[in-house]
């Protein structure tokens, strides 16, 4: 596996941090920044409802099916060069859509920015944990990256208020540009030039084939759930599809002489168990963003600038324990105590959302669990990131960054897609029993967030499990696992602070 830094200053390696959360920041907001923006657009472009969710689709689709593939890229072409490829595509896409005045050209640069998002993010965790390999400075660096990962949706939400509000829904997507700009300049600077592993060990392109279709088309027929019902032909069709290709993939990698993703990074019960749990914290956080963002104007009267401010102590609050003290905690308990105490905190946040009525005040029904989701993100992220990244040796740390990022967009679509899906049933339903209009939609909602609320239930049950390693002292997951993986229960995490400790 490339190196992306040689033995860069204390000073340059913070600084190169810094740039590459910024590049993060960019790609995971513009994910969000779009919802509040979508009324807007409609009017000014005459979208339909049904072609408007494709400002939304389109993205995912090329973000989340290009992840793994633009990860093994990095590999063979260099992280810092697939890093500043993908950010000039995002850049320049961001720009197209800025000035399109047509429905195709505004969808097709979504789609654009999508395919420079995945090249770029792909391999960003794998440049954090190869630049800071200290368990203590380590730990600080992916709390930092994680403050960004979890509090990017909610600023996105704020920053889409705020720009379409005072400059139209143009600027949300002008803005990228001169910040594009001097991350790669940044970027250039900072980062050390790496060396791919290049073409001749092997691109597995029928590996890629096969991930990518699979992954756009699964990501395709969960984005549908929205319009058409789960059991209809089409999505059930493409699910069928994706789940073939998919199938297909993961044989082939059993096979392949350089395979696209290795299967025995899967062998780590830390690396395995975390992506599953965070397939389901991602499904209810990511819902939650989504779904109180529509209740708020649907229902609650909000404008786009007064949705935006809503979201503001989310974020806020996600920054003081991601970045103030989720690192000392992790060292202190260890990731896995940490992961649990903030998936309870967003449990908590999505069930009390459960009850939201139709004429909520905001400092009584909304704040409190926006103040408590923003304590669970900012301190189940980083430990979840953190346990998922220990669970993969140093030359797998591109694949497992790949495939957290992967995780964490599929579960982010599921989540969305699935419960918007619900709470439209419900109030569907509702409204045609004559119930009136805004308890209707209310009473979707509710649904939706206890779904979102059992979600998060349900990944700290898996946590307790899954991420608890054997107690016999000679059952190990795998000769390569991680020397956590391999103690007993109660140790797993003292051995953590053991590490974090050395130095």
């Amino acid at each position: 596996m490339a190196v992306d830094t040689a033995a860069p200053t204390e000073r340059k390696r913070w600084l190169a941090l810094y740039t590459l959360c910024a590049g993060t920041l960019i790609i995971v907001l513009d994910g969000s920044v779009v919802t509040v923006a979508l009324p807007t657009i409609g009017r000014e472009l005459d979208f339909t409802q049904s072609n408007l969710a494709w400002l939304v689709n389109a993205y995912m689709i090329a973000f989340g099916g290009l992840l793994l593939l633009s990860d093994r890229l990095g590999d063979l072409l260099g992280r810092r060069r697939m890093f500043l490829a993908g950010i000039a595509l995002f850049t320049a896409a961001s720009l197209l859509c800025g000035l399109a005045g047509s429905q195709e050209l505004l969808i097709a640069g979504r789609f654009v920015q999508g395919v420079g998002g995945a090249m770029a993010s792909a391999v960003t965790l794998g440049m954090i944990v190869t630049m800071f390999q200290e368990p203590r400075e380590q730990a600080k660096s992916i709390g930092i990256f994680s403050f960004v990962a979890a509090a990017g949706g909610s600023i996105g939400v704020i920053a889409g208020g705020v720009l379409t509000e005072a400059a139209g829904w143009n600027s949300i997507f002008f803005i990228n540009v001169p910040i594009g700009a001097v991350i790669l300049f940044a970027a250039a600077r900072l980062f050390e030039p790496d060396q791919g592993l290049g073409f001749g060990t092997g691109a597995d392109l029928l590996g890629a084939f096969l991930v990518t279709s699979g992954l756009m088309l699964l990501v395709y027929a969960i984005n549908g759930i929205e319009s058409e019902s789960p059991g209809s032909v089409r999505t059930l069709g493409y699910g069928a599809l994706a789940l073939v290709l998919l199938t297909g993939f993961v044989l082939r990698q059993a096979k392949a002489g350089t395979p696209l993703l290795p299967l025995r990074i899967f062998h780590s019960r830390h690396l395995s168990g975390s992506n599953a749990v965070m397939l389901l914290f991602v499904a209810g956080l990511f819902g939650f963003q989504f779904l109180l963002a529509l209740y708020l104007q649907s229902v609650a009267g909000y404008s786009s600038l007064k949705t935006g401010v809503a979201y503001l102590p989310g974020p806020i609050v996600i920054a003081v324990i991601s970045l103030g003290c989720s690192a000392k905690l992790i060292t202190r308990f260890g990731p896995r105590a940490v992961l649990l105490v903030g998936m309870v905190f967003t449990t908590v946040a999505l069930a009390l959302l459960g009850r939201l009525p139709a004429d909520a005040s905001y400092a009584v029904d909304i704040l409190p669990s926006v103040l408590l989701l923003g304590v669970g993100a900012g301190l189940a992220l980083p430990a979840l990131i953190g346990l998922a990244m220990s669970g993969a040796t140093p030359a797998d740390s591109g694949l497992a960054s790949g495939l957290v990022n992967t995780t964490q967009q599929i579960g982010g679509a599921l989540g969305v897609a699935t419960l918007a899906a619900l709470a439209a049933n419900r109030t569907g339903t509702l409204l045609g029993d004559g119930e009136h209009p805004a308890q209707a939609a209310t009473s979707g909602y509710h649904v939706a967030f206890i779904v979102a609320a059992g979600l998060e239930l349900l990944g700290i049950l898996l946590a307790a499990v899954v991420l608890r390693a054997p107690k016999a002292s000679g059952a190990e997951d795998s000769a390569d696992v991680a020397p956590d993986d391999a103690a007993p229960a109660d140790a797993s995490d003292r051995a953590w602070q053991r590490r974090a400790d050395v130095g």
